[in-house]
């Protein structure tokens, strides 16, 4: 299955970032949002004024503010640009979409909704408008929403076939190959196109990595890069794709029976595993205080781990996020509101345990399905005895929900063979590095493109991730 982003029905590259931004943006000004805007800045924003806050920061970039703050200027003026691209379904279309499959539903039940936080919502300009998505982030919850088609439940017996087998053999191995493509058919004649594809990076759980096929004149990252993934620079090709196996070795442990890995990955974590990866890894007051009170009495550091896990998985409900770029601080918000995605959730529990002492990182690429592909984020953590185990707190959160606490139990200490680790650092740069503002200034899962040292936009590329071939005897591969 293949996940595909759609072009605007012009398909014309935009000339600079959002439509109106003028201002030269990089990834690396969203490194400075916890500098803050002005309170006279900040006040337009949370009210909702952003094209009087937008003029705002306009006017303070012209008096070449300290550096920082500019950064922190540039990154937010582009947040608030992108916001309404995002938050683009007013109140009165939310409640009428809603009304297309359940008629009977009221005004005062959407109202209920957003009071109860299971909407997303931003104030733009004087109005209340919600996430473009928000009807498959009330999917997830059923029972809230009883007059709406349900998410579908294909695929969940054959994963949790997968799991049991992996339980009951100590482990599975499978071999995939995938096919990644990008295209930018509104990059004009002479116009010069870099792109970059995620690819698949060596990690204790992945080996024998082959590049298959590529398009011509590419290069490919380092197999330890942080976001390894294919580039290419062209003045004539508008599509680019790559073609790559490997072998995924995914052991299991009964981590809450006390079990231990019988070959624990012992590499000695890095200064970076233990400390603030700011502005979203921040030991903030809050944070602080939760995590004393998750690990109270807790001295090993196994016990505060899964501590950790449990209070997130048993209290912070999934949701749809808008882009991350759109997002604060992003673990203490969840922190505060108790929801989140897969990287939300990820990035929550990896805070939590390095202020607990306990050394963790972030894990991401693909969620690879015989019957889907998509994004995904998780983690890692270490402990003296038992090395480097990973930690899905997004698909323990989903099967608490579902009820299946043995599902639970298994994403602590354990993962599954359905997946692909192209990033093992939050916000890591791109070989080459990316000119202009990324897509997703943090993250590289679907791929990245630029124009004439402009990035696009999602609206502006093709994006696809195809499953070519998932299989478990290996001596097919050879």
């Amino acid at each position: 299955m293949a996940v595909i982003d759609v072009l605007p029905s012009d398909g014309k590259v935009i000339d600079e970032g959002p439509v109106g931004c003028s201002v030269d943006v990089c990834c690396d000004d969203f490194r400075h949002l916890d500098i803050g805007l002005p309170p006279e800045i900040l006040r337009l924003k949370d009210a909702g004024y952003l094209t009087q806050a937008v003029a705002a920061c306009d006017r303070l970039l012209e008096q070449n503010p300290e550096p920082s703050l500019a950064a922190c200027v540039r990154a937010e003026r582009y947040r608030m640009l992108e916001t309404p691209l995002h938050f683009s379904v007013s109140r009165d279309r939310a409640i009428a979409m809603i009304r297309e499959e359940w008629p009977e539903f009221t005004e005062e039940q959407f109202d209920d909704l957003i009071d109860r936080k299971r909407i997303d919502w931003r104030f733009i300009d004087g109005e209340l408008f919600v996430l473009d998505n928000f009807l498959d982030s009330l999917r997830v919850y059923p029972k809230e929403v009883p007059g709406l088609r349900p998410d579908s439940t294909d695929g969940i017996a054959l994963r949790n076939q997968m799991l049991r087998e992996m339980e009951s053999q100590n482990g599975l191995t499978r071999v995939i190959t995938l096919k990644a493509s990008v295209s930018v058919p509104g990059a004009l004649e002479g116009e010069t196109v870099r792109a970059w594809l995620p690819v698949a990076a060596a990690c204790r759980q992945q080996s024998h990595i082959e590049v298959l096929d590529m398009t011509s004149d590419g290069s490919i990252a380092p197999t330890n890069a942080s976001a390894r993934a294919a580039s290419w620079v062209s003045s004539t090709d508008r599509s680019f794709s790559v073609t790559y196996r490997y072998q995924i070795d995914v052991a299991y442990c009964d981590i809450y029976g006390g079990a231990l890995p019988s070959h624990p990955c012992m590499d000695a974590p890095l200064p970076e595993d233990t400390s603030e990866d700011r502005p979203h890894i921040a030991f903030t007051p809050y944070l602080r205080q939760l995590t004393e009170h998750v690990v109270d009495g807790l001295e090993d550091p196994l016990d505060r781990a899964r501590a950790i896990y449990d209070y997130l998985t048993q209290h912070v409900d999934y949701r749809y996020q808008p882009p991350y770029l759109l997002l604060g601080s992003i673990a203490d918000d969840c922190a505060h509101s108790l929801r989140g995605d897969c990287g939300v959730m990820a990035l929550t529990f990896i805070t939590m345990c390095r202020i607990a002492g306990v050394p963790a990182r972030w894990q991401s690429g693909l969620y690879v399905a015989p019957d889907s592909v998509g994004p995904h984020d998780w983690s890692e953590f270490y402990t003296p005895q038992t090395g480097w185990l990973n930690a899905d707190v997004s698909f323990g959160s989903s099967a608490r929900r579902m009820g299946e606490e043995w599902r639970r139990r298994h994403y602590f200490g354990n993962l599954d063979p359905w997946r692909m680790v192209a990033n093992d650092r939050f916000q890591a740069e791109l070989v080459p590095t990316f000119d202009g503002m990324r897509e997703d200034p943090y993250d590289n899962q679907m791929g990245e493109a630029s124009v004439d040292g402009r990035g696009c936009r999602q609206r502006e590329m093709l994006r696809k991730i195809e499953l070519i071939g998932l299989i478990s005897d290996l001596s097919r591969t050879h």
